[in-house]
């Protein structure tokens, strides 16, 4: 037996081990939420990671266990503090129903930020390659089997088209806006395009609505990026790269999506849903928190968050929720830094972090009170939680429009709130059972699959790595003209036909009544 024992250890150490080295280009803010996740999956199936960071990132930590950080002597100037400053305008501008101009004027800000963040790429891509040899020989000797980039921002896309990289998408959205607008067949008739609070049963006016939606919002998007990536691309590939082919020319995309939250729609066979894959079963809570929430009793708990750029509201808003929290009979657990609320209950906890997947997941949790981010949403269906969504920015009302579309959301104008409406709402989705009935189908069709969705992630990654890209995947029709994508000129060359054949056929028919005409002339005058 200790024979047997020793030789099988010795052959397990011996047996070869498939590892690869993965470089990771991540995009700020709360995708590297997201990133994160994979990279420490990849870290525990023994996979070396190596993530490329700017010098001022302001939430990719230079040092961490499961990944080995290139720092680049490059500041980006990316921090929260705009964003916190954008959402408290935004939010002044709705309160006082400022003019469509000021709105529109904030909105110009936004694209110039973008605009910005996105130049501040390219050359930090062009430090990379040029201006640092030490950095860029670093990365060639490392002989990496993957690039892993967030196609948010087009960095890690253009390096590894220099490095001749296999590419892997952690993806919701790209330069261009909602990633599947990139890759995948999107009629919109019934695709409806993000932000435009549509479904995909549209009236004639939502269509024609979604329409002009989609081609101002596309026309802006490359205003915003692509004299930037274009001219990167012009540096290091020639001039006849159109910069987002590199994007469609990805090997595999890992959508953080899943039908039970975006609509039916047309796919590829390269897009991986993995919608949720950062959900799992809850844990245990720490003692402190456990005992609040065990002493709401029969009532339950309510959870609140605004996610990771909204810690803190102006002080009526902030005065206004507090009250109607103290108003109901549950508990409250609320991540709050701001000022603390003078209207605060002794039902309320106020806290600066919070293990929300835990508390999604533990049997007392009644409602989760969200911003809107699909994180969160994500989290919620896992564990079957209803939603009160108070949107504030960027997709969020998108997201929780689509969620009350599916009967598990009830959404609140946090411009115009007051404590009656808030406790309105939150006193509809605890005590109406089909928010929870409806929230729980969606969780038992989200967790129904084949295979957990990080393993799903994981899986194709590692296949990626072991054929060198996904080549069978993935289609060519990006590549062609417009003109041709939508057949246009077949139709166009068949309508020519059809109208050169009726044309000869009128032209025969012509003659020959000329002839008959004149061979009746001709009797009539014989």
């Amino acid at each position: 037996m200790d024979l047997i024992l020793i030789s099988s250890i010795i052959l397990t150490l011996t047996l070869p081990v498939h590892c690869g080295k993965i470089l990771v280009f991540p995009h700020e803010g709360s995708h590297w939420v997201n990133m994160n996740v994979l990279i420490q999956e990849l870290h525990s199936r023994g996979h070396q990671v190596t993530v490329i960071r700017a010098l001022d990132s302001w939430y990719i930590s230079e040092t961490s266990p499961h990944y080995v950080s290139m720092t680049v002597p490059f500041s980006l100037g990316g921090d929260d503090e705009f964003y916190s400053s954008f959402i408290s305008r935004q939010l002044q501008i709705k309160r006082e129903r400022q003019s469509a101009w000021t709105r529109f004027r904030l909105d110009m800000d936004l694209k110039d930020r973008f605009s910005e963040m996105h130049r501040k790429i390219c050359e930090m891509v062009i430090y990379i390659i040029e201006s640092d040899p030490a950095l860029l020989e670093r990365i060639k000797r490392a002989d990496f089997d993957l690039m892993l980039t967030d196609p948010a921002n087009g960095g890690g896309v253009v390096l590894a088209r220099y490095l001749n990289l296999p590419l892997v998408f952690n993806v919701r959205w790209t330069v261009h806006g909602e990633a599947h607008f990139a890759i995948a067949p999107s009629p919109l008739s019934y695709v409806p395009f993000p932000l435009s609070q549509l479904t995909d049963d549209m009236t004639f006016l939502q269509r024609t609505y979604n329409v002009l939606f989609y081609t101002l919002r596309m026309f802006l998007y490359r205003r915003i990026v692509g004299p930037h990536y274009a001219a990167l691309c012009d540096r290091y590939f020639g001039p006849d790269l159109d910069y987002f082919e590199l994007f469609q020319a990805a090997d595999i995309w890992l959508m953080r999506v899943d039908f039970v939250f975006e609509f039916p729609r047309p796919t590829m066979p390269n897009v991986v849903y993995i919608g949720g894959f950062q959900c799992k079963p809850a844990k245990a809570l720490p003692v402190d928190l456990e005992e609040f929430v065990q002493s709401s009793g029969e009532h339950g708990v309510i959870i609140m968050s605004l996610g990771t750029l909204v810690a803190q509201l102006p002080r009526d808003i902030a005065d206004e929720i507090a009250a109607a929290f103290a108003q109901l009979p549950q508990k409250v657990i609320w991540r709050y830094t701001g000022e603390r609320p003078s209207t605060l209950g002794n039902n309320t906890l106020l806290v600066n972090w919070l293990p929300q997947n835990d508390l999604l997941g533990h049997a007392k949790t009644k409602v989760f009170v969200s911003h809107g981010g699909t994180n969160g949403i994500f989290e919620a269906i896992y564990h079957g939680v209803p939603l009160v969504g108070l949107p504030l920015v960027f997709d969020q009302d998108d997201n929780i429009s689509k969620m009350r579309h599916k009967g598990v959301a009830k959404a609140v104008d946090i411009a115009t709130i007051d404590r009656g409406i808030f406790k309105d709402a939150l006193e509809e989705v605890i005590n109406e059972p089909s928010y929870r009935t409806n929230m729980q189908k969606l969780s038992v069709l989200h967790r129904d699959t084949p295979l957990n969705p990080l393993d799903s992630a994981l899986f194709w990654m590692e296949f990626v790595m072991k054929h060198r890209g996904a080549a069978h995947l993935r289609t060519d029709s990006y590549k062609m003209p417009w003109y041709s994508y939508y057949c246009v000129d077949v139709v166009v060359f068949l309508v020519l036909i059809v109208s050169f054949v009726v044309f000869i056929v009128f032209k025969v028919i012509g003659c020959l009544c000329c002839w008959l005409c004149a061979k009746r002339k001709r009797a009539k005058q014989d």
